[in-house]
């Protein structure tokens, strides 16, 4: 793949790659631009060798999600964005910066694995077998992250 092709790829996959890892991220936009644009850079360096045998978009979600992974590894992921508890109506904010802290949050009582199964399959649209490609485990294992991952969801936001 030459520069011009990867930056067709590119171009129309920056936003959601951005989303997927800031929702990753649990709303840290700081930490979710750092690993975007490491994992771009890693996917630039490498991308002499992809040889359009599968998806783009899941060999660059690969790399992002190994890229948050190192960062998490290294202690460099933050902890998400903390809510004042003085604030008791976020829509009274001049921004939105708190408007899907609630989800965050409750995406942060999850475990990784479940966070990212979910994320991928509901956000970004991945099947399971696609999943299980970027994540590198089974397609039972990511069935039972996204049943697990829904139980947890469902039962946390209830309360």
């Amino acid at each position: 793949m030459n520069r011009e092709e990867f930056i067709a790829h590119i171009r129309g996959e920056q936003g959601h790659l951005r989303r997927f890892l800031l929702a990753l991220c649990l709303g840290n936009r700081d930490e979710a631009d750092d690993i975007a644009q490491e994992s771009l850079v890693k996917a630039y360096l490498s991308s002499s060798g992809y040889r359009d045998e599968g998806n783009f978009t899941s060999w660059l979600y690969k790399i992002a999600y190994r890229t948050f992974l190192d960062h998490k590894k290294a202690g460099r992921c933050n902890q998400p964005l903390e809510m004042a508890s003085s604030l008791t109506d976020a829509s009274t904010l001049a921004d939105n910066t708190f408007r899907y802290q609630e989800l965050y949050m409750t995406l942060n009582e999850l475990q990784p694995k479940e966070r990212t199964s979910i994320l991928l399959f509901y956000i970004k649209g991945y099947s399971v077998r696609e999943i299980s490609k970027i994540m590198e485990c089974s397609e039972d294992a990511i069935k039972k992250q996204l049943s697990r991952g829904r139980e947890h969801l469902k039962d946390k936001l209830k309360k």
